[in-house]
């Protein structure tokens, strides 16, 4: 047997697997092959977001002790590479998976790079029957990582369900796992909207339960849909060692309790039913969105914490509060994992997302004519008002007119029935934007009038659909207009578009936000989200704070469509200060003396315009760009053809065009996207090609295909050969070369009445002819 022909899988079958084996890794449970870590990039072109194959990130080997415990990744190559190639890729494996061991092979042997330095010796060359064992290997591990033998009994608990933890999920539990065995007290772990934080605490309480490390645990949460999801969802399996404590009632033979943070404290000490439970009942505390509170001194979940003071504390939030009043870090320490935004953005769990802002005149400044009333009668203070006043100090209802209408437009362009959020300054706005709303899609909404509900925490009726809203199964309500109540912990994974209507201030509530946005589900087409920004809230971009860049910021003229055009120009971004303080109005005025509640005037007679609008693209680097689609295709198609000449030779060249054009779209470059942009949705992408990287004049597929007919190219075929390439020339003209080249394209019913396609090939002679004809045709089509 010859080693150098053999293909990189060929080495792993007959070589690497055998290897393993006879070290004795059970191939069924401790061994997986071409395991994805990651699910690759999805790049936003135009309307269209594609996943970017190319930067999937894939390990050859994972090899567990347990499910969900690795312990090392082993990297293959084909035997034409050295034993030492694969090593620097399979390090960058290891490092992802927080695992300290790492080998490459060819299948000559292995190199066996050892972070534990157990024998003193970092990296070494190994033969195929020295591969160490799984006890080996976990004994090796569990000294590097300080673990006792009567703490490993946790590590064997694991619950599964059909459901694979993603790597960064592995990554916390086990971390967290570590913390406790240690005696770590206060355990802090940072992870980002959408990634599965709820999932993460269930794994970590449930090794820690099943291995009575724990034995009683609470979970807190500060809104009743958090601790309902929880209980519903990931938790469900405690079903019957679980309790909701709610009604103010304590039963105490339960052993995992869920609870707001309210059910159980109050402003007199008769109150505060936790202390019902004496102050060691419960081993394990964890804080879901802890950055809410509960490291405030004076909050009411640190006089739990501290009356539990004996039970380890896990806190888990995406959005870690650091200001002079509140701090996680000082209180938890710091985070033991962080998964950021902008990771789950890189790896593809989480969805990218564009960002339209949107300027409107008054916001820019307004200031009454002398004398005027608002619509209650009140003389309106003579000052300038602002941005920051709106639907605060001042209320124009024109103005949510405004606002409905592009968020209707929008809607109108890119589909009527895409989820949509509108985060709103108080109740009062919301209310009124849901009439705004329902008056721009009276059509809509007068058939169902669910399409537009307003959700806030006043609102029995509308907190009641709230399910119904984040049910991807469920089609209404469409729109719903908030203020704070789904800022955090509302798991909308279908939701395409988040309106910011609300002055934000807090960096942490706008990763809440943006965070409502950013989950993906492909079953429902969801993979990214725009952002309609009318607060400059989006300028929260620009603090260093935030990790997870915009793909596109929009802003066009006031008559512009409400959909970005690719060709855009990009002004850089401007604005106001990141963080105003909030609640500042002007110089203040009537009503707005210390201790004086502040006034709001509501005018209905003040128009407001849409003035600007900006945009921006994000490439596959994850850094802001400003050119449009047709400028990054023009780069993308200048490197894979240097000339015209090139292309058009690897155009005759390919045996099935659609392969390039597969090939190129995914570089970014949407055909179909590029063909809107030119106005002219009939050009086939050999003219897109050609006109946009080579400035030659476009023809459409109709123009192509009546080319080919006035040629009289079927003078040399039969009858029935003559109308199957008719048919095929009119397929091309209505949808492209795709049906052209495709094999069964003479199985369409189209076909039927000229015969069955055993037929049809029989007319050309047989299927080489026919494959000619159609390699004919194509040069006919593109000559």
């Amino acid at each position: 047997m010859d080693k150098k022909k053999l293909s990189e899988r060929d080495i792993c079958t007959k070589f690497i697997t055998p290897a393993l084996e006879s070290a004795g890794w059970n191939k069924h449970t401790q061994l997986r092959e071409e395991v994805n870590l990651t699910a690759g990039r999805v790049v936003v072109r135009g309307n269209k977001g594609i996943r970017d194959e190319k930067s999937i990130r894939r390990a050859d080997y994972v090899l567990y002790f347990k499910p969900n415990l690795p312990l090392a990744i082993v990297e293959a190559k084909d035997n034409k590479h050295t034993v030492r190639d694969g090593i620097q890729q399979a390090l960058d494996y290891a490092a992802m998976l927080d695992v300290p061991f790492a080998f490459s092979s060819n299948g000559d042997g292995f190199v066996f790079h050892d972070k534990t330095l157990t024998d003193g010796v970092l990296e070494r060359e190994i033969t195929l029957a020295e591969f160490p064992s799984p006890d080996e290997l976990w004994q090796r591990y569990l000294a590097w990582k300080g673990i006792a033998p009567e703490q490993v009994s946790v590590y064997a608990q694991d619950y599964h369900a059909g459901r694979t933890a993603r790597y960064y999920q592995v990554n916390a539990i086990n971390r967290a796992i570590e913390a406790v065995t240690k005696q770590q007290k206060r355990i802090l772990l940072v992870m980002a909207t959408g990634t599965g934080k709820t999932y993460t605490a269930f794994q970590i309480i449930w090794r820690l339960w099943k291995s009575r490390s724990a034995k009683r645990i609470l979970f807190l949460a500060d809104r009743n849909i958090l601790v309902d999801q929880t209980k519903t969802n990931d938790f469900k399996p405690f079903a019957g060692a679980m309790t909701k404590i709610e009604n103010r009632n304590v039963d105490k033979s339960y052993e995992i309790y869920l609870s707001l943070y309210q059910a159980v404290t109050g402003n007199e000490e008769e109150q505060n039913i936790f202390k019902d439970f004496s102050p060691d009942f419960f081993d394990l505390i964890v804080i879901d969105e802890c950055h809410r509170g509960s490291a405030r001194e004076d909050s009411a979940w640190r006089a739990i914490l501290d009356y539990f003071s004996s039970a380890t504390h896990l806190g888990l939030t995406a959005t870690p509060k650091e200001t002079a009043e509140v701090s996680n870090t000082s209180y938890f320490g710091e985070p033991i994992y962080t998964y950021s935004l902008k990771q789950g953005i890189e790896d593809g769990f989480l969805a990218p997302y564009k960002v339209i802002r949107v300027d409107l005149d008054k916001d820019l400044g307004w200031r009454p004519t002398a004398g005027k009333v608002d619509a209650k009668g009140q003389l309106v203070e003579d000052r300038i008002y602002n941005q920051k006043d709106m639907n605060k100090a001042l209320v124009l209802t024109q103005r949510d007119e405004a606002v409905a209408k592009r968020i209707t437009e929008f809607l109108h362009a890119t589909g009527r029935m895409s989820k949509t959020i509108v985060f709103c300054e108080d109740i009062d706005h919301a209310s009124r934007m849901r009439q705004a709303l329902i008056n721009c899609n009276s059509d809509l909404a007068s058939a169902n009038p669910k399409y537009v509900m307003q959700i806030t925490g006043d609102n029995d009726e509308g907190k009641l659909e709230l399910d119904n809203f984040i049910n991807p199964r469920k089609d209404y309500p469409v729109i719903a207009t908030t203020s704070r109540l789904m800022t955090t912990g509302v798991d909308a994974q279908t939701c395409k578009l988040i309106v910011l209507d609300r002055t934000i201030n807090s960096m942490t509530e706008f990763k809440q936000i943006i965070g409502r946005g950013t989950r993906i589900n492909e079953d429902y087409d969801k993979l990214w989200f725009t952002i309609l920004d009318f607060k400059k809230a989006t300028e929260n971009f620009a603090d260093p704070d935030f990790d997870g860049e915009p793909v596109v910021v929009y802003a066009p003229e006031p008559e512009a469509p409400i959909v970005p055009p690719e060709d855009y120009p990009q002004p850089e971004v401007e604005g106001l200060p990141i963080n105003e303080p909030p609640g500042e109005y002007g110089n203040g005025g009537a009503g707005m003396g210390e201790g004086e509640p502040r006034r709001k005037y509501v005018i209905n007679d003040v128009s407001v315009f849409v003035v600007n609008e900006r945009v921006q693209y994000m490439g596959p680097d994850g850094k802001l760009i400003t050119e449009s689609l047709k400028d990054y295709s023009r780069i993308q198609l200048n490197k894979c053809f240097s000339s015209l000449d090139d292309f058009l030779q690897s155009w005759t060249d390919a045996n099935k065009k659609q392969a390039i054009i597969t090939e190129l779209e995914a570089e970014g470059v949407l055909f179909e996207e590029l063909a809107k942009e030119t106005g002219n949705k009939d050009l086939d992408p050999f003219d897109l090609i050609c006109h946009i990287a080579f400035g030659q004049k476009p023809l459409t597929r109709r123009e192509r295909a009546d080319q080919v007919k006035k040629r009289d190219y079927f003078g040399k075929y039969g009858e029935m050969s003559r109308k199957v390439l008719e048919k095929l020339l009119d397929k091309y003209a209505d949808s492209g070369i795709a049906n052209v080249e495709d094999s069964n394209v003479l199985k369409n019913p189209d076909f039927a009445p000229l015969g069955s396609p055993v037929e049809l090939i029989k007319s050309f002679g047989g299927r080489p002819q026919y494959q000619q004809a159609i390699r004919e045709l194509e040069h006919a089509l593109y000559q």
